[in-house]
């Protein structure tokens, strides 16, 4: 892998991690129609670790006082709002954990074709599309349930299916149950943070056991090309979001996978 594409890889991953259009779906499709080799683990490890400093960077107070208060929580027995949005992130987390450690092989064995991407591109962009359409959500971050962040992490776990996007199902699935969209993608992206961590040490354990070699200019000009294309992202979805909403990234999810449909269909197995 040249410089160039580790540098174009990683800044499509950052752009398209945190939107709800499917990072795998654009990194399927993109490298295929340009003749690119593989990435390889250890630069999917690479810009994962990218975005997870991202994430961070930009909820960093956010996060910081979540943190504060969970732990005050746990030692008072006191709950608080950010208390139980510390513990909705850790249930949310659970379902999309369990699936991922149950299905991992048969998911890589199985879903990863580019039929598949493009139906749940499509599929999932349609859901996204009936939540944005029907919610008339007013329900904030601060009034989130255990109940709610059961749920919305069940959603989360459909992500595992390739051409979802994580943030799409989620955000999908706290727009149904009645939160206003800026919450929804708060809570999104705080959810996350546990996710790519997971992911990272997932894909960090395979590379280790694989013992390839490592080029580290390029792993770090990944990590730092996803780092910030990741930031800018997350600002700037956030600010869209309360201009136009969702529909424009269903609309766009549907070209993608109908993109897809055109170029990989007849020849994939």
């Amino acid at each position: 892998m040249t410089c160039a594409h580790a540098f174009w890889l990683a800044l499509l991953q950052g752009l398209t991690e945190f939107l709800p259009i499917s990072s795998s779906a654009h990194l399927i499709l993109v490298p295929r129609l340009l003749g690119w080799a593989d990435q390889g683990l250890a630069f999917d490890v690479a810009v994962h670790v990218g975005t997870l400093i991202a994430v961070l960077a930009y909820f960093r107070h956010e996060v910081a006082v979540i943190a504060l208060d969970w732990l005050q929580a746990l030692k008072t027995r006191r709950s608080n709002p950010n208390a139980v949005v510390g513990w909705g992130v850790l249930i949310g987390t659970v379902p999309v954990g369990l699936a991922g450690l149950l299905l991992k092989d048969w998911i890589e064995a199985y879903l990863r074709t580019p039929q598949v991407i493009a139906a749940a591109t499509i599929v999932f962009g349609l859901l996204l599309g009936i939540a944005e359409r029907w919610h008339r959500g007013r329900r904030s971050l601060e009034q989130l349930t255990w109940r709610d962040a059961m749920i919305v992490g069940v959603f989360q776990a459909v992500a595992l299916i390739p051409g979802t996007s994580r943030s799409g199902i989620t955000i999908t699935g706290a727009l149904f149950l009645g939160y206003d969209r800026l919450s929804a993608a708060r809570f999104s992206f705080l959810l996350s943070i546990p996710v790519i961590l997971l992911a990272g040490g997932v894909k960090t354990l395979d590379l280790l056991q694989s013992g390839g070699a490592v080029n580290w200019d390029l792993l770090l000009l990944g990590v730092a090309t996803s780092a910030l294309a990741a930031y800018g992202c997350i600002g700037w979805f956030l600010r869209l979001l309360e201009r136009v909403g969702m529909m424009p990234f269903v609309f766009y999810r549907l070209l993608l996978g109908g993109a897809l449909l055109y170029f990989f269909w007849p020849s994939s197995t």
